[in-house]
């Protein structure tokens, strides 16, 4: 089946970084990453990578400081574990949101589809912080499983389109992550007008099919994962 879904316009390739959709992908790390607008607010983000490329495919770098090392063989992509970043909160029906909780309660999913909960109610921590260093050391280079992405289009400084990649929320029509092998699968089914938030696009704008890396990390032809 043809498709250029995955191919960037100037060179026909297959993209190096991830975007949205129903894709196969592994874990090569997971870090709690405080909002840069709020101290007490916190993403979870998968760092993440998909199953190897075949053709005229080249991968980011897997070290930026070593242009002749080694390149990660699929499309890599940092995705956010929930559309909204974790906090305490009080919704307005009054009920009492706790950070975390949430953030237990998320890490108990990954790690019922990894199939390694019961190395997870091992891990004792004093800090929710410390608590994820660990959950990193548990959930890092894990096998593949299946992944519905979503996104938050924004658009940079020179008017182009980029996605800011997330986890759709689980409800009753479905799970964004399940096992490969998982029976009577409830894994979403990504469509465009549910699972990526639009903006309204500025007269003048174009949408870019390059990845513009997040101010934090090293600007560059690399994706630091």
């Amino acid at each position: 089946m043809l498709s250029t879904k995955d191919m960037s316009a100037g060179s026909g390739r297959i993209k190096p970084v991830m975007g949205s959709g129903n894709n196969v992908i592994r874990i090569n790390s997971v870090t709690f990453d405080v909002t840069p607008y709020d101290p007490d607010a916190y993403n979870i983000v998968l760092h993440v990578e998909g199953k190897p490329e075949e053709g005229d495919f080249q991968g980011f770098l897997k070290d930026v400081a070593n242009p002749n090392g080694p390149r990660y063989e699929g499309q890599v992509g940092r995705i956010r574990f929930s559309p909204y970043p974790y906090k305490d909160t009080t919704l307005p029906s009054g009920i009492e949101i706790k950070r975390d909780n949430e953030v237990l309660k998320g890490m108990i999913f990954l790690s019922e589809v990894l199939n390694k909960r019961d190395d997870l109610d091992k891990i004792e921590a004093n800090t929710i912080e410390d608590f994820m260093v660990e959950c990193n050391k548990l959930f890092s280079n894990s096998e593949f499983f299946n992944a519905c992405i979503g996104g938050r289009e924004w658009e940079n400084k020179d008017g182009y389109i980029n996605l800011d990649l997330f986890l759709p929320r689980m409800s009753k029509d479905g799970v964004p992550l399940e096992a490969l092998d998982k029976e009577n699968s409830r894994l979403l089914t990504f469509n465009d007008k549910d699972h990526v938030r639009k903006i309204q696009k500025k007269e003048n704008s174009n949408t870019n099919a390059n990845f513009e890396p997040a101010p934090t990390v090293n600007a560059g032809d690399d994706f630091d994962l």
